[in-house]
C-alpha cells in the first residue's frame, strides 16, 4: 500500500518506528516529516498529507502528534478527507470500516510503539463496510461541498 506519513517533533522517534515498521511489511512510504525534534508548525504537515491523499497521490495516511488530536484538526480541514484519532485497535479498525477514514491519527505522549504499530496493522488491514455507514459518509460529503446546514431528523 502506498501511504503517507507526518509527525509534528513530539513524535518523531514514534514516526520513524512506525514507519520502519510498515517498510519491513513492504508498503511504499512516503515521509512528509518532520525529520528531527525541532519544533514544525504540525497543521502544515497533516494538511499536506492531507491534500496528497485527496489528490490521489497516497492511499492511506498515518499523522503523529503528541496527542494525535491536533494532526485530527488539521487533516479535516481539507475537503473530502475523513481523519480519525485512535488509541486502540478497535477505534482504528471502525475508523475504516464505518468511517471510511483515509488517515489514522495517534499520539506519541498517549500511546507507545507497540500499541501504535498494532493500530496502524489493524487500520491497514480493514475496509470500508458500506451499507447504512455509506449513507452518513454521503451526508458528510453532502454538507462538506454545500457548506449548507445538515438535514434535521423529522419532529417526533
Amino acid at each position: 500500500m502506498n501511504i503517507a506519513i507526518g509527525c509534528d517533533e513530539a513524535a518523531c522517534d514514534l514516526k520513524n518506528a512506525v514507519k520502519q515498521h510498515l517498510l519491513a511489511q513492504g508498503h511504499e512510504i512516503t515521509d512528509f516529516g518532520t525529520h528531527d525534534n525541532q519544533p514544525v508548525l504540525y497543521p502544515n504537515i497533516g494538511i499536506a498529507v492531507a491534500e496528497a491523499i485527496v489528490q490521489g497521490q497516497h492511499e492511506r495516511g498515518i499523522l503523529l502528534c503528541g496527542t494525535g488530536i491536533g494532526m485530527a484538526i488539521s487533516a479535516n480541514k481539507v475537503a473530502g478527507i475523513r481523519a480519525a484519532q485512535a488509541h486502540d485497535t478497535y477505534s482504528a479498525e471502525r475508523a475504516s470500516r464505518s468511517n471510511d477514514a483515509q488517515i489514522i491519527t495517534l499520539g506519541s505522549r498517549v500511546i507507545g510503539v507497540e500499541l501504535a504499530k498494532a493500530i496502524v496493522d489493524r487500520f491497514l488491514g480493514a475496509t470500508f463496510d458500506g451499507g447504512r455507514s455509506a449513507l452518513k459518509i454521503d451526508a458528510i460529503t453532502d454538507y462538506e461541498r454545500s457548506q449548507a446546514s445538515p438535514p434535521r431528523e423529522p419532529d417526533a
